[in-house]
């Protein structure tokens, strides 16, 4: 096992905060295998980059030879987590927490090793609480205290209710630590108020506190927003790998070093070299960014897919050659009595869109084409004749082809 030190070095590498550090440092001395824990609370079903942050350092700590704790948030999944919101997250049915629940877990044995895994459902504790339990529990903490971070301030200013539940979940939090002896937590940096809660009530109840470690969100591929769905700016952890690499080969420069380091298994010394050889200009950006799309398709998927995946890329917009894997549809291409085809309408359906409005905003930023001729800014009809065995591509990286039945 590598010494405190060594492992600090490891584990720092890409955290925004360790609270204490000095804690984590007594911890790691002691020479034991110590208990790190992540909550995750299964609201959605699918996983990109940015939820495999937290993922991937659990990852570094079990290489360093500590066990993980996942721990399933079944139950305060049915509370909603505040952090981060200005409204009171929509409640989900016990069906969709569980189906959304294995589909998490099973994405992210694609990172963690199961061996050094201990998976947990917080329901296991929180079900069984009563009444009594709970006034007890919550007598730990304050009002003022709770209500003083922040997403739980800016709603009072802006005066956005607060549902009393609410109130509750980071106190669930905390008890989850309690109960799976928690000696470090990991949660993004919107969740430092909740494990600091942890702390806290370990404190109360007198057992060893945890140390609280926190992750920066990652940006999308856009480089302004953090990574989410509901931005377009993800990478899917279950994308193809074409799609993966081509993904992050659109991604800012200035975002490269960040991605190696909260996104990768590439080594802490290589990607300090990584980040000197930029600095200097001894290393060339385009062939680092290509690096990193290998490493990350490697990941989820193996080498030989990235080399495969990099050539497609470089068919496709080296050598402008369409993809020759293009998902064909068949659709009905019944004319209107002018001979046209509503372009929103047929996108929408074969997957292109996720609607005809957005179609349409697709169409009128120039970024959809049919057999390689781009429609013009309004152009939301066309000759059916042009469809029957077309390509239409939309952005650099989607494409389907019509089969008219």
């Amino acid at each position: 096992m590598k010494s405190a030190q060594e492992q600090l070095k490891i584990i720092e590498s890409g955290a925004a905060d360790i609270v204490p550090k000095s804690a984590l440092l007594d911890k790691l001395e002691e020479g034991r295998s110590l208990r790190i824990k992540l909550g995750v609370d299964p609201t959605a079903p699918d996983l990109h980059l940015g939820h495999a942050v937290p993922l991937r350092k659990l990852r570094q700590f079990q290489d360093l030879g500590h066990t993980v704790v996942l721990i399933i948030g079944d139950f305060t999944a049915l509370i909603g987590d505040p952090s981060g919101r200005n409204s009171t997250r929509p409640p989900l049915t016990q069906k969709e927490i569980d189906e959304n629940a294995q589909t998490y877990v099973d994405q992210a044995f694609r990172i963690l090793d199961p061996e050094k895994t201990e998976l947990r459902r917080n329901s296991e504790w929180l079900a069984p609480l009563g009444f009594a339990d709970l006034l007890r529990l919550s007598s730990q903490f304050t009002l003022a205290r709770t209500i003083e971070r922040d997403d739980f301030e800016k709603r009072l200013k802006e005066d956005q209710p607060i549902s009393l539940h609410e109130l509750l979940y980071p106190i669930a939090q905390a008890y989850d630590s309690i109960m799976i002896d928690a000696d470090v937590e990991l949660g993004g940096t919107d969740q430092l108020f909740n494990l600091l809660a942890g702390r806290e009530l370990a404190k109360k109840l007198g057992k060893p506190e945890q140390v609280c470690l926190t992750l920066p969100l990652l940006e999308g591929t856009d480089g302004v927003q953090k990574m989410s769905k509901s931005y377009g700016n993800y990478i899917g952890l279950t994308d193809d790998a074409a799609d993966m690499f081509g993904k992050t080969m659109s991604i800012p420069d200035e975002l490269m070093v960040k991605y190696y380091r909260l996104g990768t298994p590439v080594s802490i010394e290589e990607i300090d070299a990584i980040e000197s050889g930029l600095a200097d200009g001894s290393l060339h950006p385009n062939e680092v960014k290509r690096r990193l799309g290998r490493e990350i398709v490697t990941l989820y998927y193996d080498e030989e897919t990235a080399r495969s995946a990099e050539a497609a890329f470089d068919k496709q917009f080296k050598d402008h050659e369409v993809p020759e894997d293009i998902e064909e549809f068949s659709v009905d291409l019944n004319p209107s009595d002018e001979g046209l085809i509503y372009m929103a309408a047929l996108m929408a359906e074969i997957g292109l869109a996720q609607s005809a409005g957005e179609a349409r905003r697709l169409i009128d930023g120039g970024g959809v084409k049919i057999s390689g001729e781009p429609l013009a800014p309004k152009q939301y009809n066309v000759d059916s004749a042009l469809l029957a065995n077309a390509v239409i591509q939309v952005g650099k990286r989607r494409f389907a082809r019509i089969a008219a039945r």
